[in-house]
Order: structure tokens, then sequence, then C-alpha cells
């Protein structure tokens, strides 16, 4: 049995008017994604418990087959894992965003796609302003990306999990002041953001980007943890992995359950990735592993612009170049199952990510089709199946 999950990373939504009322899921075509709801089953999960932050890394933590409730320790530390950063039992790692304020207000909570080399730079600059005992590591990731490594040497860290810090893409066009770190520690973190600032306006490849993109202002620390321990994913479920992203919290996370991450040439994490090299990609690694997950991060980032056409777009071009070719393939394969999910919604009225049900649906092999005609979430409302996040795979592989 061969097991693909395709995640449309934060599809799910609400009815827009520029849509005529209709959800992105409702207005998009997207035929091969309807084929699984009618040949399998509709049903809503609730990837995202209320008392933890709505985000990708709760959010697909629960897709993986696990409850975050017993597994999250951060955001961070999954991301430092993607990089092959190992943390010490008094280690802490630290999501550092690079982002553009203006006005007080996060205008780009990516300081405009801002590119990896020049990312690279200022944290290589934010580094030489730390002397060659000090327990910070800047470490470069990509574009806006990238990482705070706290190196515990016996004293306690700053900070704990009680620490308040908040993610940028929740605050897009919002005053950032009520949303910097705050509690124990907090003023050690927002000690580091303002010292960015001086550091960042003395850059000149920063000050004088091309095209005149507005230059990085500040750096954002936030998703702070220490790093989780997980259950391999083939000794929980007894099934070999491998996981296709662009973004580095999902190759993380593949890493920390044993699964083999593939590294696809054009895609992005961003609107222009590659979809059909990743229907590609993902056809060569089934042939490989038993369980293979295709993440696509584009829906996402076109809510976090508030672009409901460019949602559509990326959504119609999922089904067409990653669902409709998988699925092609898996039924001349043999036998197979086939999960189309969301992490957790993202609207576009709020740009942000949010707590709620999303809809899922999967056929193949074993699975009984029911009455649903369409994937989305007015008719996932209407099943009968209504699940905690992390009860869907081990639904998907019983």
């Amino acid at each position: 049995m061969k097991y693909v999950l395709v995640i449309p990373d934060g599809v799910a939504d609400e009815p827009q008017e520029s849509l005529g009322g209709k959800t992105p899921l409702q207005a998009a075509l997207k035929p091969n994604m309807d084929k699984v709801c009618k040949t399998g089953i509709i049903g809503q999960a609730d990837n995202v418990p209320p008392s933890l932050p709505a985000g990708s890394d709760v959010g697909t933590m629960s897709l993986f087959g696990y409850d975050p409730l017993e597994f999250h320790t951060g955001r961070a530390p999954i991301e430092a894992a993607a990089q092959g950063i190992e943390l010490g039992p008094d280690d802490w790692a630290v999501r550092c965003n690079l982002v553009t304020l203006q006005d007080g207000e996060m205008h780009s909570f990516t300081a405009e796609q801002i590119p990896s080399e020049l990312g690279a730079e200022l944290l290589q600059l934010m580094q030489g302003t730390q002397s060659a005992d000090s327990p910070w590591q800047f470490i470069p990731g990509v574009s806006y990306r990238n990482l705070l490594i706290y190196r515990g040497t016996g004293e306690p860290a700053p900070f704990d999990q009680t620490t308040m810090t908040y993610p940028p893409h929740d605050i897009t066009d919002q005053a950032v002041a009520p949303w910097l770190p705050a509690g124990k520690g907090g003023d050690v973190l927002q000690s580091l953001m303002k010292q960015s600032e001086e550091i960042f306006k003395n850059c000149a490849a920063n000050q004088n980007r091309p095209g005149n993109a507005p230059p990085a202002t500040n750096i954002w620390l936030w998703g702070q943890g220490k790093a989780p321990s997980l259950v391999d994913f083939k000794t929980r479920f007894g099934l070999s992995g491998a996981v296709i992203t662009a973004v580095d919290l999902l190759r993380g996370l593949g890493r920390l359950i044993g699964w083999d991450v593939v590294e696809v040439p054009g895609a992005t994490g961003y609107l222009d990735t590659d979809y059909t090299a990743k229907g590609q990609y993902a056809i060569e690694t089934i042939k490989q592993k038993d369980f293979v997950v295709v993440h696509v991060e584009a829906t996402d980032e076109a809510s976090h612009e508030g672009n409901a056409e460019e949602k559509v777009k990326a959504l119609e071009a999922i089904d067409r170049e990653i669902v409709g070719p998988v699925h092609e393939y898996l039924k001349s394969q043999g036998e197979y199952r086939l999960l189309v999910s969301p992490d957790h919604p993202t609207f576009l009225r709020t740009k942000t990510h949010s707590h709620g049900y999303v809809p899922f649906t999967m056929c193949g092999t074993g699975i009984e089709a029911d009455a649903a005609e369409t994937y989305d979430e007015p008719t996932a409302a209407k099943s009968s199946i209504s699940i905690p996040g992390h009860e869907v795979v081990p639904l998907f592989v019983r």
C-alpha cells in the first residue's frame, strides 16, 4: 500500500465577496480534488488545539499523526532540526524573521521577500555584535526565515515556556507595540530586536536594494522552544516516509520523525514555486517510500497577502500539477490511498493563521465512498466525521 498526503497550506477559508460569496475551495476549478472526494470520503479536523498558537508547526504536527498537546515545544526548534542544528538540554531555538516596519506597523513580515544572500549578510552583522563567549548564535536560513540559537552553559535561559512572543505574519499592517515579546526574558528579546535597527540602517546593501525594495528594518524574534522528543514515524505506524517541501518547518519535522527530505529544484515556498516539479518528484519518491507528503506553501502566502485571486490560482495549480498526476500514478501502481488536507485555516480577511476546523478528503483502496461530490468547507461541515487532527493519519493508514 502506498500513501500520499497533499497539504495545500492554509487553504481553508471563509466565503469571499470577490469570489461571489464562495470560499477559494468552492471557487477554484479543482476536478482532481473533487474526484478524490467523489470516490472517497470527506470530513473535517481540528488540527490546532485552542490552547496552542494557530500555526503550521502545530497544524502539521497534528497532520503527521502526533498530538501537539503531547509533543509540541515550539516552532523554532523544529526549524533548527531542518538545518541539522542539534540542541542540547539547555539550548533554545528562536525564530529570527527579517521584517520591514514602517511608522510602527508591520509593513512586511518577509522584508519584501529579502534575498537569502542579503539576509545572511545582516545576520552576520548581528553576530558581529556578540562577544566570543556569547550564548547567542545567529543562523542564516532562506530569505526572511532565520534562527537565533541560545546555547545554555549550565545557566538557565533568560526566558522560559511562559515567555510570550508573536508571529509577525499575524500582525501585518498592524501596530507592533502590543505584540512585542513579553513576560520572562521579553526585555532581552526586545533589546536584541532594537539593536538590529541601527545595524540594519548602516548596511548599504540593505538600504539600496534593487527595484526600490524597502530595507529590512529589524529582526523579529518569536516561536522559541527547546528540542522536542518525537517517536519515529516508522515505529509509530510501521511505514517509511518522505516529505517534499520548500519550508524549513516541514523539513525539520520530517527529520525529527525519521523521514527523508526531498529537495525539489524550483520549489520556493512562495507563489512562484514549481508545482509541476513537485508533482513529478512526488511520483518518483512514491516508488521508494510507503508514505509521502507533498506540502505547498503558496496558498498560505496568498492569504497572508490578502490576495483571493492568487490563492485560487495556486489551489488550481496544486490540483492540476500535483493531485491529478499523483492520483493517476497511484492508481496505476496497485493499492494506494490519497489524502488532501490543509494544516489550518488562513483567512484572507485577517491575513493570519486561524484556529478552526479544516476539510480533508481521502480515497483509495478499502475506502468506501460517501455521498459527497465536492471538496470544500461547507461539504465537510455536513460530514459525520469531525475529529482532532492527530486522528486523521491513523484513520488514513488503518
